[in-house]
């Protein structure tokens, strides 16, 4: 049975640098306060009209195929993670092979929605794929463009801020050399938390949700008899309420995470037959930099085996991990036969972790 390894990654970031200062001019806040709670002090947005979610992945995949030695056309499987599509269908990943130029091959293109977690979901299922035999090269990418559906109003201000554009993507191949591979993967999931962190409207679930589960902030008063076939998916009430962007409450996100990621880190740690003391490098994803200094210091990690780069480029959700590894191979932050504990938790609730001995 074939290993997966990482031949070629890379990233992409729009030129945008968007300051916590320049967020000052369009809503009440600081730039104390965001990096008081967030540790963030820029984030990168896109030319509104001239890039896309699917642009970006476009160029870090690109970049990856690059750093992989090979041609596009030899991919046979895109797997593309992302919470913030072009459509909200199709899917991004026939639209990155569109733009790749690859259409003609009629490779299969999987879309994986599971958020911040996306791109290890994403990891996993590539890994089995590769592991049957089914695939011998496939590209992943975590992509995200989430300044065009923030709420730049004081109201929006909590989660407005957090949040940034970027893509990451890489190559993973089948080898049979165990010491460049993945080693383990591990995913869960918590949908009693759905609505914790969630983009509700639009939707089809016509407010079934939430008069179900009475979920705190939120009516259903959309005047749902004047469509007889159910649910709606936007009308103005919901704009003027707000409803049309995202809903966190961060207390319960904050709480939830510090105790899944040390879990899940040891989990995937465990699968590999390993533990902390054999971690190199520890790559979260950049949701909150206090939750990586918490879950560090629980662990009893140094600054040295853990990167973050939240700080310039924000919570770019499944974009944030390959992203993260990128920057820090370039850096010389990871290098060839480290350990590499790759970790995310976000909405759903959804959290994953894999572990690699990096090979590039």
């Amino acid at each position: 049975m074939p290993f997966t390894t990482i031949t070629g990654i890379g990233h992409y970031v729009p030129k945008n640098v968007v300051t916590n200062q320049d967020l000052t001019e369009v809503m009440e806040t600081s730039d104390e306060w965001i990096r008081e709670r967030t540790g963030i002090e820029e984030r990168r947005y896109i030319d509104r009209g001239k890039e896309t979610t699917t642009s970006l992945a476009v160029e870090a995949s690109l970049r990856a195929i690059a750093d992989a030695g090979i041609d596009k056309e030899d991919i046979d499987f895109i797997v593309f993670a992302t919470l913030s599509p072009d459509y909200y269908f199709p899917g991004a990943g026939v639209l990155l092979q569109r733009e790749l130029g690859i259409a003609k091959t009629e490779i299969a293109a999987l879309d994986i929605r599971a958020q911040c977690s996306g791109f290890l979901y994403g990891l996993s299922t590539a890994d089995q794929f590769i592991k049957s035999g089914m695939y011998k090269r496939i590209l992943l990418v975590g992509a995200e463009v989430h300044s065009v559906g923030l709420d730049f109003t004081t109201r929006g201000r909590n989660v407005s801020v957090i949040f940034g554009d970027g893509a990451g993507a890489v190559v993973l191949e089948a080898t049979e050399d165990k010491d460049i591979s993945v080693l383990s993967t591990t995913m869960h999931s918590d949908g009693t938390y759905a609505e914790k962190l969630s983009y509700m409207y639009p939707g089809a679930h016509g407010g079934y949700f939430i008069e179900k589960y009475g979920i705190e902030g939120f009516d259903v008063d959309y005047n749902l008899e004047e469509n007889s076939y159910g649910g709606v998916f936007w009308n103005q009430d919901m704009l003027d309420k707000g409803r049309v962007f995202p809903h966190m409450e961060g207390q319960a996100v904050f709480k939830m995470a510090v105790r899944k990621f040390p879990e899940v880190i040891m989990e995937a740690l465990k699968m590999a037959g390993l533990g902390i003391e054999d971690l190199d490098m520890l790559i979260p994803h950049q949701a909150n930099l206090r939750i990586n200094q918490f879950v560090a210091h629980t662990m009893g990690l140094s600054e040295d085996k853990v990167y973050n780069n939240i700080m310039r480029y924000g919570n770019t959700t499944a974009a944030s991990i390959p992203l993260a590894l990128s920057e820090a191979r370039d850096e010389g932050r990871v290098k060839k036969g480290d350990v590499v504990t790759l970790a995310a938790f976000g909405a759903g609730f959804t959290w994953a972790a894999a572990v690699l001995k990096w090979g590039k």
